[in-house]
């Protein structure tokens, strides 16, 4: 066993009496500051169990006893009621920008061991992490305070951990972490790289025979690790039995005992929440109660769900439609009046649209770090100060019925119809679709709405631009209004900010909505004003966002808002096999010109060998398509065919080179990823002292400094989570043996989906293909967004 520095992430939402991360409440100033720690996945098992034992062990029974009085001690707790107030004087300023980066890999995450004792571990050199923003402890010039940094190092030598963690610990706990590790040695839990076994041995040299399993300081701790190991995979929340069942294999005398103590402390957030269906009749119900069970959620993530709750019933509560203006009294300068029809349209006739109601005024604010975005220029302060102060717009009924009458297709219509009465309105469909939300778009701006699209990434904006009009003028004028979700929310651009920091728009229109974790989601919704009309428009079969939460899955099942439904399929063998996937059948498509070939390869040597020569000879020589528009896709960076291993093959065919600069060379292919999901491909033009000089895919250029070198990585090859949001001309997707703990439906749809005019598929996966679509269709994550808006839902009713 031995110590790593790696960088683990700090976001900042709003919090109750602290900061968001899992820092004391005295380091809120660096909290905001957006510092990013970024954690590594460790390569080791053990379980974090200290060598003593001690303490009183309780049996079986009474530790399910326990637990039962815990959770009868928890049926109060509302899910709603984990939100603060809400501030006199209405909505206050959103931050800016979507949570910071998380980390550079994303498909490799760590899972909760199971229950090795500790081993040994000796201190090692820091793997090369980006720079991270100046934390708390800083001096005026930028550099950490010489005296926090001292005494922190100190007392981590003292017990016996790299030294190399003094700056992340002043960054985590400020100028006093070198008093908060002494009086709580497993503090260090929340630390880069550290794991509980590191944790109990370095409790142990400061604590001596004082450092006992039940300790409530390392429960506390333990609860904290296992919640932040859950939100690796997805979960926004875990089921009360699952974190005792960890801290059992954590060793942890008295699992209840930490879990009431990481709840008073404030950092974790329980709450209750009724089963229904299959569910609620598996657990059955005592006393004709209802059957529930008891989550339990890191404070953040607890908290950016009820916002999203809340925004979304607010936005519903508070929306106002337009009234038709008698003719004779029309203003002709007036944008939201038009006599072009008269007849009111019933929108349930096109698409199933669950009644909306009247909702609780939302409460709290989400607080976000800023991320650099690239895109086009940000909107001129004069004009944006006068799209924030200008009169809405409020076209009627008759004018939305001219506009949905004019739409290219039914389903187009639908969706124009939906939102031309509701606030909040659900839109799912492939790659087709897209053209229904680009005339949406595309109506609303000529009915006088201040309407805006957002894309996932800059490939998305440039090519649902050049959907959202059939001339030059409708195109130019809609699809200047689409950016992508980083520049909208950082003001890199869009509509600008209105007085009270909501955007200055009337319509927003959010491709990809899938790919919205609960933080960023939360941030969308403190961005817009009360009554704003919201379209979250995605492929629901595509994979989930790489950041905890399905934010906008647990929206469709809640069905508090209109879904529309695109009738529009996805056209040509691609599209064909894809809609298969998407139904849990993996058949056969004809594909006349090679549009979908199919490979088997023995293992993963042989299918990396394949996959190289259709990047390299097969692709381009037959169909056309250069090497730089074909894409590599795999499930995992590691393994015998991971990105790793398919990144080097391709480079050595493509352009050999020794890497002199950080490992690159001129001519290759990178990709720059900042967080999950989000991928900027590149290639390198040059490098000196001053760093890797790149051109990216839109033909922007820039200089990544060599303390920022570290999270480039070769993009001939990537995973499907990288390519989110994200198509190729070609796409070879890559199958290896090992793949079968990885594959579901959702990833081999997502996965077929990245290629436009050619998909191959190199297979070595057996069987485990077919029975990962037919029987597997997404890998489970617990959240509590839907029984939140259930509950929300019920008592506005």
């Amino acid at each position: 066993m031995r110590w790593t520095t790696s960088r683990r992430r700090c976001t900042a939402t709003r919090t109750r009496g602290g900061p968001s991360c899992d820092g004391p409440a005295g380091s809120s100033s660096r909290t905001r500051s957006g510092v990013i720690l970024e954690r590594t996945t460790m390569s080791d098992t053990g379980a974090g169990a200290p060598e003593e034992t001690g303490g009183a062990q309780l049996t079986p029974a009474e530790k399910a006893a326990k637990i039962a009085e815990l959770r009868k001690g928890m049926l109060s707790t509302r899910p709603q009621e984990l939100g603060g107030a809400k501030p006199e004087g209405g909505r206050a300023p959103a931050a800016a920008s979507p949570p910071a980066q998380r980390a550079a890999e994303p498909a490799e995450r760590a899972t909760p061991p199971e229950a090795p004792a500790a081993a040994p571990f000796t201190p090692a050199a820091p793997a090369s992490p980006a720079a991270p923003a100046a934390p708390a402890g800083t001096a005026p010039d930028g550099g950490p305070r010489g005296d926090a940094l001292q005494e922190t190092t100190a007392v981590l030598t003292a017990g016996g951990a790299p030294a190399e963690l003094a700056a992340a610990a002043v960054a985590e706990f400020g100028d006093g972490a070198a008093g908060r590790l002494r009086d709580d040695p497993w503090a260090v839990l929340g630390l880069p790289g550290v794991r509980p076994e590191h944790a109990d041995r370095f409790a142990r040299e400061l604590l001596g025979p004082e450092a006992e399993p039940g300790d409530p300081r390392r429960g506390r701790a333990l609860v904290l690790w296992l919640l932040e190991q859950a939100a690796l995979r997805g979960h926004s929340a875990l089921e009360l039995t699952e974190v005792t069942a960890g801290l059992d294999r954590l060793r942890m005398p008295d699992p209840v005992a930490a879990v009431q103590a990481a709840v008073e402390d404030g950092r974790v957030l329980p709450s209750q929440e009724e089963l229904t269906g299959a569910e609620a009749h598996a657990a059955g119900g005592e006393d004709d109660e209802p059957p529930t069970r008891t989550l339990l959620a890191l404070e953040r993530f607890a908290m950016a769900e009820n916002i999203l709750a809340e925004g979304l019933l607010q936005l519903m509560a508070t929306f106002v439609p337009g009234d038709d203006v008698d003719p004779g009294e029309a203003d002709p300068d007036d944008p939201g009046t038009d006599d072009a029809g008269t007849d009111e349209v019933d929108v349930t006739d096109d698409v199933d649209v669950t009644d909306v109601t009247d909702a609780e005024q939302k409460t709290g604010e989400a607080e976000t770090g800023e991320e650099d975005a690239t895109g086009p220029t940000a909107t001129d302060a004069t004009d944006a100060t006068a799209a924030a102060t200008q009169a809405p717009a409020t076209p009627g009924p008759a004018a939305w019925a001219a506009a949905a009458e004019a739409a290219p297709s039914s389903s187009a219509r639908a969706l124009i119809q939906a939102v031309a009465d509701n606030a909040v309105v659900l839109h799912t469909g492939g790659e087709a679709a897209r053209a229904e939300a680009a005339a949406l778009l595309a109506a609303a701006r000529g009915l006088g709405l201040r309407a805006w699209a957002a894309t996932w990434t800059d490939q998305g904006r440039t090519s649902f631009a050049a959907l959202t009009g059939a001339d030059a003028d409708a195109r130019a004028d809609a699809g200047a209004c689409v950016v992508t979700l980083a520049e909208l929310l950082s003001g890199a651009a869009g509509p600008g900010r209105a007085p009270d920091g909501s955007l200055a728009l009337d319509l927003l229109i959010v491709l990809d909505a899938p790919l919205l974790d609960v933080e960023l989601a939360a941030t969308v919704l403190e961005s817009l004003a009360d009554g704003t009309r919201l379209v979250l428009s995605g492929d629901p079969g595509q994979l989930w966002s790489a950041a905890p939460g399905r934010f906008f899955a647990d929206l469709l099942a809640a069905k508090v808002c209109p879904a529309v439904a695109s009738r529009t399929p996805d056209f040509g063998p691609i599209g064909e096999l894809v809609s298969g996937v998407g139904i849990g059948e993996l058949q056969p498509v004809e594909a006349p010109d090679k549009e979908v070939v199919i490979l088997t390869a023995k293992d993963g040597g042989e299918a990396v060998h394949r996959a190289v020569q259709l990047l390299t000879d097969s692709i381009p020589r037959a169909l056309g398509i250069p090497a730089e528009q074909v894409v590599l896709l795999t499930p995992g960076h590691g393994g015998p065919a991971g990105t790793r291993a398919l990144n080097a093959a391709a480079k050595a065919r493509l352009n050999p080179g020794p890497g002199r600069f950080g490992g690159f060379d001129p001519g290759d292919r990178v990709v720059d990823s900042p967080a999950p999901g989000i991928t900027r491909p590149a290639r390198v033009l040059d490098g000196d002292t001053t760093g890797l000089h790149l051109e990216y895919a839109d033909g922007s250029r820039r200089t990544v400094p060599p303390a920022e070198a570290a999270r480039l990585r070769h993009g001939w090859a990537l995973t499907v989570h990288q390519a989110l949001g994200r198509r190729w001309p070609g796409a070879v997707v890559v199958l290896p043996e090992d793949a079968a703990a990885a594959l579901t439906r959702q990833w081999v749809y997502t996965a077929f989906g990245r290629g436009e005019r050619h998909l191959s598929v190199v297979h070595a996966a057996g069987p485990a293909l077919a029975q990962a679509v037919a029987e597997r269709p997404a890998q489970p994550r617990t959240t509590r967004l839907r029984a939140i808006l259930a509950e929300n839902g019920a008592m506005a009713h």
